[in-house]
């Protein structure tokens, strides 16, 4: 793959995801490497895709009432690395709006995507992750 097509594969992946077909996270490999930067309650390294969801993803849209939906601001690549700037919106389980500011390095040499490096505002998830109790 070239970087045009990996960029187009990340824009279908957001696409379908802002159309509730489908999600970013399909194209993660089984043993992907996802780290979350920072200082959340979520922040450090997961080892495998199933560790990522149930230690963070899972959880995170356990306080949701709607999915969260993505508005892309950008994706850019750079040989294997392709990041994606976007925001998303949804609303809380306890009915508060919830946004949010992502950047996030896709590291992908093929057709799946195998590192992560996950950047956000960590006030407004742990004031979420807080907050909200899981479905």
């Amino acid at each position: 793959m070239d970087e045009g097509q990996r960029k187009q594969r990340i824009r279908e992946a957001f696409d379908r995801w802002a159309a509730g077909t489908g999600t970013v996270f399909d194209l993660l490999a089984t043993d992907a490497t996802w780290t979350v930067v920072g200082n959340s309650v979520v922040a450090g390294t997961y080892q495998g895709r199933d560790d990522f969801f149930r230690r963070a993803l899972e959880p995170f849209n356990a306080r949701l009432s709607t999915p969260a939906a993505p508005t892309v601001h950008g994706i850019y690549a750079d040989g294997d690395v392709v990041i994606a700037y976007f925001d998303t919106s949804s609303t809380a389980r306890d009915g508060q709006p919830y946004h949010n500011t992502y950047t996030w390095y896709l590291t992908m040499p093929d057709q799946e995507i195998v590192d992560v490096v996950a950047f956000f505002d960590s006030i407004a998830f742990d004031d979420l992750w807080q907050r909200v109790t899981p479905a």
